[in-house]
């Protein structure tokens, strides 16, 4: 049995029985956490002292399309409409296989260095199974938890055949997987469909797709859309209620343009509301849902979206959903602002990064807090860099002052994938996969030419 002792750090349990603990240990057996406390006896563990640290939940990420890794610094200054089509409907068509496994493996290791044990894949640039494949195998090789969302391309259609909004989910695709490499729920990597849902598809298409992640034991994430732009099928979310197919496996990513209604109905039926804040500013999505949705009595869930469009750091995003609403909070009610209100303090938006999009995703009974007999998915944050000194609240530290430089170790499923401010990957290889995600991306930027279409 392998055996780690952390010890003496400032825990950050995430746990309410547990709570936090100055100068606590964690006791980490083979992949699972055995013991936190103080003073723990681990006999002959291998330790590793974390006196100058904060020990924490790794990071969730449950939104983020890692294919587009090797594009990264593009669509900052595109609209929604610019990325639809410049993305979508131009680029895509030029990823090749190859191209994705270097994006999911240099995007998937990249989250691991920022500190994010679990992400959330929604791939849906896999025009054919081999880039599914392909994304799959980079994950695995990354080492990184993840849940693998097989979706749909949204190219535009070849003569004959209907546009991608009234293209169902392909069954036979999703099933390979599902009575194949992705069977088990209990793996690193499991699996979700992503649909194209009430944003991009006719009501046919959505009864279809929710019917057969249903059939398959699937959670599944859809795009809502976003304010201004029509829905291809009305009232979808009460519709789906009716049917007894709305739940707590369904997602909706956005959900600018929901009402409180709808939103609600999905908070009741135990449902997730994913928000990318920064990309949805950027993109014109409308003002994101957080505040609305912990009104209704839900916790959103989060993530980063776009790597073509912010960094893949899960700190930024926090730390940007909560100064974010903290202003639009502020600018609703009379001035001054005389109290923080409870469900805006920092501890809670760390839960939202842990054990909340943990819950979003199915698997707070596994990860999400340091918990005996949870998944060792730890993360030590330095606590006595220039940036970080003088810690005297953790959490305030790890939201607002943390990035990934700070982060020194990782440890998912109780193995090592960063130590010492550097990841556990060969330096060598990673700079020759990091080269050829520069030629993958100058390629398939070429010859899409969407940066010449953008200026234009």
């Amino acid at each position: 049995m392998a055996r780690t002792l952390i010890k003496g750090g400032w825990v950050v349990s995430m746990d309410d029985a547990i709570g936090d603990i100055r100068g606590g240990d964690v006791l980490i057996e083979d992949d699972r956490i055995a013991e936190v406390g103080r003073d723990i006896d681990a006999g002959d563990a291998e330790v590793i002292g974390a006196s100058n640290m904060i020990v924490c939940p790794g990071l969730i990420n449950v939104h983020e399309h890692t294919w587009q890794t090797g594009v990264r610094g593009v669509v900052a200054d595109w609209t929604m409409f610019e990325y639809s089509e410049l993305m979508h409907a131009t680029a895509v068509p030029h990823f090749t296989p190859d191209d994705i496994r270097l994006a999911n493996l240099c995007g998937a290791l990249n989250q691991m260095n920022c500190g994010t044990t679990t992400l959330f894949d929604w791939h849906h640039c896999n025009a054919t199974t081999d880039h599914t494949d392909a994304a799959i195998d980079a994950l695995e090789e990354a080492g990184i938890r993840a849940v693998y969302g097989h979706g749909q391309t949204k190219t535009a259609p070849k003569p004959g055949e209907p546009p991608f909004s009234e293209t169902p989910h392909s069954r036979e695709r999703v099933e390979r997987l599902r009575k194949g490499r992705l069977a088990s729920d209990d793996g690193l990597i499991t699996m979700a469909m992503c649909i194209q849902g009430v944003g991009f598809s006719v009501w046919d298409c959505i009864e279809h797709d929710v019917r057969l992640a249903r059939d398959m034991g699937l959670r599944w994430s859809n795009h809502t859309g976003a304010l201004g732009i029509p829905f291809f099928a009305e009232g979808a979310v009460a519709r789906l209620d009716e049917l007894g197919l709305l739940g707590p496996e369904a997602d909706f990513v956005h959900a600018t343009n929901f009402t409180d209604d709808e939103l609600k109905l999905i908070i009741d039926r135990g449902g997730s509301i994913t928000v990318a804040p920064e990309c949805e500013c950027n993109f014109g999505h409308g003002n994101p849902v957080t505040g609305r949705v912990l009104e209704l009595g839900g916790t959103p869930s989060f993530g980063i979206d776009l790597e073509s469009n912010i960094s893949g750091d899960m700190f930024s995003v926090v730390r940007f959903s909560l100064q974010l609403e903290r202003g639009m909070y502020t600018d609703a009610r009379p001035r001054p602002t005389k109290t923080m209100p409870t469900h805006l303090k920092t501890r809670v938006a760390l839960e939202w990064a842990t054990i909340g999009n943990a819950r979003a995703i199915g698997m707070d009974d596994r990860i999400g807090s340091l918990t005996p007999g949870k998944q060792a998915d730890v993360i030590l944050v330095r606590g006595d860099d220039l940036n970080t000194t003088p810690v005297h609240d953790p959490v305030q530290t790890l939201v607002f002052m943390t990035t990934p430089h700070n982060v020194d170790t990782v440890f998912i499923a109780g193995e090592v994938k960063k130590r010492k401010r550097g990841l556990v990957y060969p330096k060598a290889e990673m700079r020759r996969k990091l080269d050829a995600l520069g030629e993958s991306g100058r390629r398939i930027l070429s010859a899409a030419g969407v940066l010449d279409a953008a200026a234009e």
